[in-house]
């Protein structure tokens, strides 16, 4: 089994990153990495990450606090590359996301939303243990993962 782990974007990684691939029909629950690193870029509390197995870019996560003024964190992306699926490699990134998040001092609970549609997110966050909150955001379901 590869090793799973989360590094920083930078000049030499950039374009594995914005050029990791979703299905078609995945395009529509998931925004472009090049978006979100231009996010990133704005963002002074948020990390912009790619998942790596070994030394192969995989995918890309996106997590942090986005609103200062309500001290939310949120993972706002996690995506695999097509030919990467069904791996694991999203799980162990987004519970590498949830650990480094929880070191943080002022973090007691992660949120995360997702299309309503988007099967596969949901069995994962709910594999993780997070749980819906009832609440739907910009027509995404709100699920919210809390710390014991």
């Amino acid at each position: 089994m590869k090793t799973v782990t989360l590094r920083e974007v930078t000049t030499d990684n950039f374009r594995e990153v914005i050029q990791l691939k979703l299905e078609n029909h995945e395009k529509k629950y998931v925004a472009p990495n090049i978006y979100s690193l231009a996010q990133a870029y704005v963002e002074k509390n948020a990390f912009a990450k790619a998942i790596y197995a070994d030394e192969e870019v995989v995918g890309f996560t996106f997590y942090g606090q986005f609103e200062e003024d309500d001290g939310t964190y949120w993972v706002a992306r996690l995506m695999v590359d097509t030919e990467h699926r069904r791996t694991g490699y999203g799980e162990r990134a987004m519970l590498l996301a949830v650990e480094h998040m929880q070191l943080l001092e002022d973090c007691e609970e992660i949120f995360v939303s997702f299309v309503q549609g988007n099967k596969d997110a949901r069995a994962l966050y709910e594999k993780i243990g997070f749980l819906d909150t009832g609440m739907v955001e910009e027509e995404e379901l709100v699920y919210v993962f809390r710390f014991a």
